[in-house]
Parts: structure tokens; sequence; C-alpha cells
């Protein structure tokens, strides 16, 4: 628990971590693999603060993002940050790669392929590239299995990398932390809070969001509940209290009434819980007024789904994702 652990001085772990990456990387350059979270993000300044324009971030538009999200990201590092940013448009590859694929462990080692394909070929084009920096924090590490821990799930920038990799190293900066103090990390170099705050993310995206096979369409359902679920959570002020919410379009279907006819569309579950370092978590008890409200308006706004059931599993026997 985070409570149990000797709390750090973040801020002059930043400052160690960007003269180590100076140090390191000397005048050659590197690649950062962007998400948009916070783990990436904050490594990406980590970065970009110890050796400025020879990093360059890349942000892959894998199709398997929230909504408006991609547009959200480029904002934010290439207008308010003046890197060097790339954003690569491969949601038709990625979902290529996915079709008919069912197994959560597949999907996962899947997109860890995919991404580190395209850096590679990202690093083509730009020229010679020695560094690849990632956001492995430690419970992706633990979660990933090490020779005291059993595999949980694989991560796509843990277990889920391919066996070559055309990088010199692979640099993870903040992979000794807790998600707590990645959050302080990121708030004493002055990132801005609402980026800082964000809450977690999965490195796979919605692919562990939508369970069994993958396909646009059930991206798009999933993206529009997601909106819906995190607008009413915003509006009811619970944002600050919830670690982690989001939506999972699960592989059942209901029959329900729509427009005075009988349908049969998708179970919708909601996801919400409290935790300080993701190795635990707790459901969150939203208000019945709250989720009476959530529940209508994604049954009324989402043509598509007929029933929302809300998940109430603690971490553990549960994780935080559903896959």
């Amino acid at each position: 628990m985070a409570g149990m652990r000797e709390k750090r001085d973040m801020s002059a772990f930043a400052a160690e971590s960007i003269a180590e990456i100076r140090a390191k990387v000397g005048g050659k350059k590197v690649l950062c693999a962007l998400s948009g979270g916070v783990d990436s993000s904050v490594c990406a300044l980590l970065v970009h603060k110890a050796v400025g324009q020879q990093l360059t971030s890349i942000f892959v538009d894998t199709g398997l993002m929230r909504k408006g999200e991609g547009d959200e990201v480029e904002r934010v590092f290439k207008e308010q940050y003046g890197m060097n940013f790339i954003r690569v448009n491969a949601e038709e590859r990625f979902l290529g790669k996915l079709a008919g694929v069912t197994d959560p462990e597949q999907k996962r080692k899947i997109i860890g392929e995919e991404f580190i394909r395209v850096f590679e070929e990202e690093a083509k084009k730009i020229g010679a590239v020695d560094f690849l920096v990632q956001g492995t924090i430690y419970p992706d590490i633990i979660e990933s299995g090490t020779d005291k821990n059993k595999l949980i799930k694989s991560h796509h920038n843990v277990g889920g990398l391919p066996d070559v990799i055309e990088f010199e190293e692979i640099l993870e900066p903040v992979r000794l932390l807790y998600k707590d103090e990645v959050r302080e990390v990121g708030r004493s170099m002055g990132m801005p809070g609402f980026l800082v705050d964000r809450q977690p993310f999965p490195g796979p995206g919605l692919a562990v969001r939508v369970i069994g096979e993958i396909t646009k369409g059930k991206l798009d359902i999933l993206r529009e509940t997601d909106y819906i679920f995190r607008d009413e959570v915003a509006k009811a002020g619970l944002a600050g209290e919830i670690w982690q919410y989001f939506t999972v379009l699960t592989g059942l279907r209901s029959v329900g009434v729509k427009n005075g006819a009988r349908a049969y569309g998708y179970v919708i579950a909601l996801r919400a819980v409290t935790s300080e370092d993701a190795m635990t978590a707790d459901w969150f008890e939203i208000p019945y007024p709250v989720l009476r409200g959530i529940s209508e308006r994604i049954s009324g706004e989402v043509a598509e789904v007929t029933r929302v059931v809300y998940d109430v599993s603690g971490k553990p026997p549960s994780t935080i994702e559903w896959e």
C-alpha cells in the first residue's frame, strides 16, 4: 500500500532523472512513445527537459483512444510544450491486426508488437534514433510478472514487447515509481493539473474495454458511453474523488425496448474505483441519483445499448480493467 511506502522527494527525483538522462543520451536522438496518459506524458517532459529538441515524441493514434483524445494530445504537446511531435494515424493498421482476436493476452501482445513496429518505421524516416522512451511504472512490472510474481497481465510496454527492437536502449524513467509518485513528479515540473491528474488509461487503450472481438463499430459505441459517463461524473463534481472510471462493452447482448419495439442490444458495464497506487482498489459508491442519470443517458442516447450495470468488485480479486 502507498501509505506503507517511504515518502520520496519527487522534486529531487525529477532533477536527478533529468541529469541522468542528459548524461546517458549525450548528443544522440530519442523517440518517446507518447500516449497522452500521465505516465508517458511525465516521461516525455522529463526527457524534453533533459535533451530538448533531440527528443521526438510520437503519438500513435491507434483508433483505440477515447472520444476526442487524439486531438487533445496533439494540442497539448505540440502547441503548449513546443516538442517535436509526430502523430501517426494507424487506426486501420491496428484494427486489421486485431480482427477476429478475442483473447486479452493476445490483444496486448499484438498491440505491443505494432507499437514497436510503428516506432521503428518512424525512426527510419527521421534518421538514426538510439533511444526509445516508455512510460512503464512499477505496478506494470509487477503485473507483467517478475521472479517473485506470477503473471497477472502483460503490459504492452513490458511483457508485450517483441524480442527484437531496432533501438540501442529503452529508457523508462519512472519504472520504479507508483502512479501517485509519477503524478508528483509531474507537478514538481509544473505540468498543468488537467494533464497530471488525468485518470489512468491502459496502454492497449479501449482494446481491453471491448470484451471479445474488436470492431470500429463497437469502439464507437464504447467511446460514446464512456464520454457520457465522464461527463456525468464531472457534472456531479465527483471527478476528483474517483481514481479511475470508465465503461466496458461487455460480450453480452440483452433484450430491451427501444422506441416502443423489442430490441437486442449491448450490455454496458460502469467501472469506478478508488486507489492510491493501482496495486489495490475498491469500487466507488456513486450516489444513486447520479447512477440513474448515467444509465438513462447511455440507454437513451446510444441506440445500440439496452442495459447498463455497475461493477462492484474490488482489487483483489478483480483487476481494475476487465481484460
